[in-house]
């Protein structure tokens, strides 16, 4: 594990010396904007938000940022974990530090001093940041916190939206939890910065549909790692989640832990970490149907690995075992023993059974937006693909606009799903890697708020002509001229006029 470098003293005042420069660096730039959006009300007099976001997390943090600089100020920022739980760090998320490097600018929307490197060089110098290798992951999680302190952003915890539908031109969300201070809120737009599994769930294979909860769990959920002490352990696949919970497992005392593998090899490069770049980012959107599917599926059946350091953390147990070529046939339980058979023929017996099968993206599963859900437009529903680059997980993906607003599959029936916004992990397929990870988040949040702002001003287009029109501050006042009278030359014949010189 990367060790923690204790607090330099001082560390607390030179975290307020980088607040009052964050501070100074948003005057200089004039920013957060003057709210410039009119003010609406409903037809019961009820005055609607301009944009709700969902996820108080990395995603939902710098999207609101990047709304608030924008100028947009009537917005709500709603997440349904308490405070300091927001996003998977403190969770689900086992690994012990980020794999993506520590240099990477994040979600500090082109401001140094907003930069994971500025918060921690200001408690632990320097010095220490040269020889920090990777993020720790718990440390990764202080710096949101920081973040959302030291842009002041109103996050409110313990706050679910559990139902999304059309009140005239705007969306009633309603809403639960102990953080709710109202039942339902009506607003324009609704972002939905919901993670990884922002337009899914977590992928449960059908194999444990008979097996009893108490013998399972899915690498998603709360583990009780000690109590699997002196057991066996069986871990489903050998992705980063499956991996990092092995490595828990182990860590607990677990007599043995086994992957089974359906793969016949382990997946060894990250084939998109070879090609991000700006251009990447900027051009992928606009790509033809044929390329953004032939980017992502070959990157979805390559297979993304596990971190090298996360790998060797279980490996480097003897009681370790990765077994490739060995799908899943069939899983039963004989009492409080899980039975598995494999697709190759063998039969594995054990104590508790981890499912390392990550996420997939089901907009139907989106409980919070009905029948509507069905509605999605979905790639499956515009583009199929040649023999060979078939792939049922990415048909699934929502078929989004250019400003990541979901489209309706059917002309007409659910027009206001334009006002809703992937910005989550659903988003990859239709608009690249610019809603979820490290690397673009920025990007994506200032490509968001443009989107956003571009529409809400469209919308209200009558209003802002008129207040041109009505516009009447004077910026000169009068006393910056004096008029004169014109002489008139052919009053004077050929004579050429003359003009009195000093001197």
């Amino acid at each position: 594990m990367t060790s923690q470098p204790h607090t330099t003293p001082g560390a607390a005042n030179s975290l307020d010396a980088l607040a009052k420069r964050i501070r100074f660096d948003l005057d200089c730039l004039n920013l957060p904007s003057p709210n410039w959006v009119p003010e609406k009300q409903s037809g019961r007099g009820e005055k609607p938000h301009d944009v709700v976001v969902i996820g108080g997390g990395m995603c939902g943090l710098v999207a609101s940022f990047a709304l608030r600089t924008s100028g947009i100020r009537n917005m709500r920022i709603f997440d349904r974990n308490p405070e300091g739980l927001e996003g998977p760090w403190l969770t689900y998320a086992r690994m012990e530090t980020l794999r993506s490097p520590k240099t990477l600018p994040g979600p500090a929307f082109g401001m140094g001093a907003l930069t994971f490197r500025a918060w921690y060089e200001a408690q632990h110098g320097a010095d220490a940041w040269e020889r920090l290798d990777k993020i720790p992951r718990p440390m990764w999680m202080e710096y949101l916190i920081w973040y959302r302190n030291v842009l002041d952003l109103p996050v409110e915890n313990e706050v679910e939206v559990t139902s999304v539908t059309p009140e005239d031109e705007f969306l009633r969300l309603e809403l639960r939890g102990a953080g709710a201070k109202e039942s339902s809120v009506l607003t324009r737009k609704f972002v939905m910065a919901t993670g990884r599994d922002g337009t899914g769930h977590p992928n449960i294979p059908d194999f444990v549909s008979g097996l009893p909860k108490h013998l399972w769990a899915h690498s998603s959920e709360n583990i009780d790692f000690p109590s699997l002490k002196d057991k066996r352990v069986v871990v489903i696949g050998v992705g980063a989640s499956a991996v990092d919970n092995s490595a828990e497992a182990l860590e607990a005392g677990a007599k043995e832990v086994r992957h089974l593998i359906r793969r016949r090899e382990m997946p060894t490069i990250n084939k998109m970490m070879g090609i991000g770049s700006f251009g990447f980012t900027s051009g992928y959107a606009a790509l033809p149907d044929e390329w953004r599917w032939r980017f992502m599926q070959y990157s979805f059946s390559t297979q993304t690995p596990s971190p090298r350091g996360s790998t060797m953390r279980v490996s480097r147990h003897e009681n370790a075992f990765f077994h490739f070529g060995q799908g899943i046939a069939r899983v039963w339980n004989d009492g409080d023993e899980v039975v598995i058979e494999t697709t190759a023929g063998k039969t594995v017996r054990t104590d508790y059974l981890i499912l390392g099968t990550g996420f997939t993206v089901d907009p139907l599963a989106r409980a919070e937006l009905g029948d509507a859900a069905g509605e999605i437009l979905l790639w499956r529903d515009r583009y199929t693909p040649p023999a060979g680059e078939e792939s049922r997980e990415l048909a699934n993906f929502p078929y989004l606009n250019a400003d990541f607003s979901f489209r309706e599959r059917t002309p007409g029936a659910a027009p206001w799903l334009s006002n809703i916004y992937c910005f989550n992990y659903g988003a990859s397929a239709s608009l690249g890697k610019v809603s979820g990870d490290i690397p673009g988040i920025s990007d994506g949040a200032r490509w968001l708020a443009y989107s956003i702002a571009a529409t809400l001003y469209g919308e209200d287009v009558e209003t802002h002509w008129q207040a041109m029109l009505d516009y009447d501050k004077p910026e000169l006042l009068g006393d910056e001229w004096t008029e004169t009278e014109l002489e008139d030359c052919a009053a004077m014949g050929a004579r050429e006029p003359t003009y009195q010189t000093g001197g």
